[in-house]
């Protein structure tokens, strides 16, 4: 694992013990199902291939079901396997009743349509939030099962008593899983949005402007100190791996004087982002057995 960041300095949001206090709420809450209708909240993970973070990142999600109670089933396809085989999977465990949260990792292989598998996963089962009724209901503002990793960034806010309403909000990157569903979120709670991506140009303009900045890119370093205004809340999503260390897309060094408060990689948004897939299974398993 990867050093922590120096979590003492009070601009350095603490993302591990915010998921901390979020998986306690969740143990607590899996305990009280469990006595009450005699079965655990479950949830199956779907990973094909062989890409190392992925591994990592599926074996984080299930320790953290061992720690909250929850169960957890793995299910392994070869890099080569077909489109039609893992909807054939995602089928099975929509069929099963005992399982209430499916999770596919994300990237796919190049040759599996991405959103043709997202639209497979029942919507009740769709802890991730990619399924597009899912996505629908958080654009007319109905968040239920919304992508873990804004939500995550919207419970950070909370815990430090920001409110994003009238501030203004760039997100960089426009992605299905981070991006435009950070911008949806934060819409819903009445900030002011930009969304910039890699066709945007002069970003630099663009995020010395922002109150609060989102940044998930997987471009290491891309944002610099003077890139960034004064005192804002600065959000690093970005996950680049490079000689066995992984990197975000904020030079945090040179950030970190500017801000109020950041988000490091590692130790930040990441252990969010999984406590709060924990907290949308036990939401799922309470939802089909009508808690």
């Amino acid at each position: 694992m990867e050093p922590l960041p120096d979590v003492t300095d009070p601009r350095v949001i603490d993302g591990r013990k915010i998921a901390q206090s979020i998986e306690a709420n969740v143990k607590n809450e899996v305990g009280r199902f469990t006595e009450k209708h005699g079965t655990k909240p479950a949830l199956a993970t779907i990973l094909v291939g062989e890409h190392p973070p992925s591994k990592l990142y599926v074996k984080l999600k299930h320790w953290a079901c061992k720690r909250v109670g929850i169960v957890s089933e793995d299910h392994k396809l070869p890099q080569e396997a077909k489109q039609e085989e893992i909807i054939e999977l995602i089928e099975t465990l929509n069929r099963r009743p005992e399982i209430h949260g499916i999770l596919v990792q994300l990237p796919l292989p190049k040759h599996i349509d991405e959103r043709e598998v997202m639209m497979q996963i029942a919507p009740e089962k769709d802890v991730d939030g990619f399924n597009p009724l899912n996505m629908g209901k958080m654009l007319i503002g109905r968040e239920g099962f919304v992508p873990c990793t804004p939500k995550g960034i919207v419970r950070a806010l909370e815990e430090f008593n920001i409110n994003p309403q009238g501030m203004e909000v760039v997100v960089v990157g426009h992605s299905n899983v981070v991006g435009k569903p950070a911008a949806i979120m934060l819409l819903n709670r009445n900030a002011t949005v930009k969304v910039c991506h890699v066709y945007t140009k002069d970003l630099k303009s663009h995020t010395k402007e922002a109150d609060i900045l989102i940044v998930a890119t997987g471009v290491r370093g891309l944002i610099k100190g003077d890139m960034v205004k004064e005192g804002a809340t600065v959000f690093d999503v970005g996950i680049t791996w490079f000689d066995e260390k992984v990197y975000g897309d904020v030079d945090f060094d040179d950030v970190l004087p500017k801000v109020k408060l950041i988000s490091p990689v590692p130790g930040g948004v990441g252990p969010m982002t999984i406590a709060i897939l924990m907290e949308h299974t036990l939401m799922a398993a309470r939802l089909q057995i009508g808690d």
